[in-house]
């Protein structure tokens, strides 16, 4: 047996733990830009407590609040003009998965030149960024545990990854009573999408002991709990376990990285701005039911994590969980269009060559054509 595991993340678990923020922070520096959305940390109350614990500790801060889903790689541009203005010296994220990512953008632009497109398709490189330190809101992208930042290119569409370890947080702070107040169909999404890291990266043909450790008990953590928080469940211990789920699911993918249910959904989301978590339960009963065969005993065990016997019941148990989330969809009626179909594909072998090739089943662009067409 042989493999290698490198993952230089913080992580600061437990409820009540934000608290910190102000202790943690003052470490990197006097002054922080934190990076938020536009409504919900300042309904709850979170932003204010993050800034009033910030100040306790001697930081100073300033907001940024234009980050929206799908996080554009112009917003990141603008929000790293706005952190050297201010003379920042460490970003805080403190949102949902397109928060933390485009925090870790604007903390890698505003010590680097260029285009950032450059250093998402390694036409440039840099290995320094600013302090970062993360809060997530939500239990699904798990960028709090990983060197990744999703970001969409609006001129072109194209959606991928800025991928370095500068762009890993010196600390994440996972406190699961900042995500009880998430909407139930946020829940869904989100919750559904770290299951699909977990799927994805235990599939891969680069996973390894460390993550399939990893993404097994990620998918028996969600397999168990997702659905009576849903349902209405407000039992602290269930919050802590999808949260602790979802940072495993990005913690896995940022070693044996994510598959083709994700590559084919980031050109969708990309041309049309669907919710992440909706396009992959779309796609995912698809990608899945065509892969089997390409490691039946890890499909046996993820079907295991859902309730299921073996790999004949893997895809049902999938859509059943999708079913029970109220997530079941078509790309149809999140707004592709049969038209879009060649374009999507293309774009996804561009954007996603790597998840493509770690793919346990290889499939080429006519049959991800066909794919796409199964799931309108």
């Amino acid at each position: 047996m042989e493999f290698s595991y490198y993952l230089p993340v913080n992580l600061v678990f437990g409820r009540g733990s934000v608290g910190k923020i102000g202790i943690l922070s003052a470490d990197y520096g006097k002054k922080a830009l934190i990076i938020t959305g536009h409504s919900s940390t300042k309904k709850s109350g979170l932003l204010d407590r993050v800034i009033k614990y910030l100040k306790k500790a001697g930081v100073d801060s300033v907001v940024f609040d234009k980050v929206k889903q799908n996080p554009l790689t112009t917003t990141a541009q603008e929000a790293a003009e706005f952190a050297k203005k201010e003379a920042c010296e460490l970003v805080i994220g403190v949102g949902g998965g397109s928060i933390m990512d485009c925090a870790k953008a604007a903390a890698f632009l505003s010590v680097n030149e260029g285009d950032i497109n450059d250093y998402i398709f390694n036409r440039l490189k840099s290995d320094k960024a600013l302090p970062i330190l993360l809060v997530p809101t939500t239990c699904g992208t798990g960028s709090e545990g990983n060197g990744f930042a999703v970001l969409t290119n609006p001129e072109n569409g194209d959606k991928k990854s800025l991928r370095c370890n500068a762009i890993v947080a010196k600390a994440s702070i996972i406190d699961s009573e900042c995500m009880m107040t998430m909407p139930k169909g946020i829940l869904a999404s989100v919750g559904f999408d770290a299951l699909c890291h977990c799927m994805e990266a235990y599939i891969s043909k680069i996973s390894q002991p460390m993550t399939d450790m990893m993404c097994e008990k990620g998918m028996k953590l969600i397999g168990k709990y997702l659905i009576p928080l849903f349902e209405g469940e407000c039992a602290p211990g269930a919050w802590d376990a999808v949260s602790f789920a979802s940072t495993l699911g990005g913690m896995v993918i940022n070693t044996a990285g994510v598959t083709l249910a994700h590559g084919m959904e980031h050109p969708a989301s990309g041309l049309r701005d669907i919710t992440h978590g909706k396009g992959l339960a779309a796609l995912t009963p698809v990608v899945m039911e065509a892969s089997v065969s390409g490691c039946p005993e890890k499909f046996a065990v993820i079907s295991r994590c859902l309730g299921g016997v073996d790999e004949h019941d893997c895809v049902e148990k999938i859509r059943e969980f999708i079913e029970k989330l109220e997530l079941t969809v078509t790309l149809g009626e999140l707004g592709i269009k049969e038209s879009d179909v060649p374009w999507m594909a293309a774009n996804c072998m561009k954007v996603s060559a790597a998840g493509i090739s770690y793919h346990p089943v290889t499939f080429g662009r006519e049959q991800i054509e066909e794919l796409y067409r199964k799931a309108l």
